[in-house]
C-alpha cells in the first residue's frame, strides 16, 4: 500500500526536548514585551501620549480587561478570570505544542503562549496590564495594546491559516482518492472485458 502522500506545508515539527526552539520563541515574545512595557512604565506618566506619525502614537495606559481593552470596564472580577484563562490556555497549547504539527502551527502556538504570559506576568504583579500602542486616524482612535497582544493575534492568524490548508489538501486528498477508485473500477472492467474476449 503505497505511503500517504505528505504536503509541504505539513512537515512534521515535532517539539525537540535538546533544542526548545519552539518554546523559546515564547521565551522572547515574554522579554520582548517585559523591556518595552518596563521602558514605557519608566519614561511615560499615566494617560501622556507621544506622537511618532500622524496616525500612530505612544501612550501609557492601563487595562484591567482582555487584549485590546476587552471587558475592562467590569467590575474586577475578570482579573481572576484571565489569570485562570491564560493558565488553562499556555498549558492546553503546550500540549499541542508537545504533540507536534506544521511549522506554521507551532510557530501559531507559540506566540499565543508567550503573548498569554507577557500579559499573565501584568495582571499576577500589577492587577492590570500595561498597554502603549496607539493607532488613529483624526477623532477616531483603535484601543491601545501592546506587544503581547500583538503576538497573541499574529498566533491566532497562523493558526487560522495553518487550518485552511489543511483542510484544502483533506479536500484534495479525496479527491485523489476518488479518483484513484475510478481508476481501479476501469482496470477491473477492462480486465473482465479481456477474459470474455479470450474465452471466445
Amino acid at each position: 500500500m503505497p505511503e500517504r502522500e505528505v504536503p509541504p506545508w505539513s512537515k512534521d515539527a515535532r517539539y525537540d526536548w535538546n533544542k526548545g526552539w519552539w518554546l523559546l520563541i515564547s521565551v522572547l515574545v515574554v522579554v520582548f514585551d517585559r523591556l518595552t512595557k518596563l521602558w514605557v512604565y519608566e519614561t511615560f506618566y499615566s494617560g501622556e501620549i507621544r506622537p511618532v506619525t500622524s496616525f500612530f502614537s505612544l501612550i501609557l495606559t492601563f487595562n484591567t480587561g482582555a487584549a485590546f481593552s476587552f471587558l475592562a470596564g467590569a467590575g474586577g472580577w475578570q482579573r481572576p478570570f484571565f489569570v485562570v484563562i491564560s493558565v488553562v490556555a499556555c498549558l492546553a497549547f503546550s500540549w499541542l505544542l508537545l504533540r507536534g504539527g506544521s511549522r506554521r502551527f507551532s510557530l501559531g502556538l507559540v506566540l499565543i503562549i508567550g503573548g498569554a504570559l507577557g500579559n499573565l506576568w501584568d495582571r499576577i504583579a500589577y492587577g492590570r496590564v500595561i498597554d502603549f500602542l496607539l493607532f488613529h486616524y483624526q477623532q477616531w482612535s483603535y484601543p491601545a495594546f501592546n506587544i503581547a497582544d500583538s503576538a497573541i493575534v499574529v498566533g491566532a492568524v497562523l493558526l487560522f491559516a495553518d487550518g485552511l490548508r489543511q483542510r484544502k489538501y483533506a479536500v484534495y486528498e479525496d479527491q485523489g482518492s476518488e479518483g484513484r477508485g475510478q481508476g481501479s473500477e476501469m482496470r477491473h472492467c477492462e480486465e473482465r472485458s479481456d477474459e470474455a474476449i479470450q474465452k471466445k
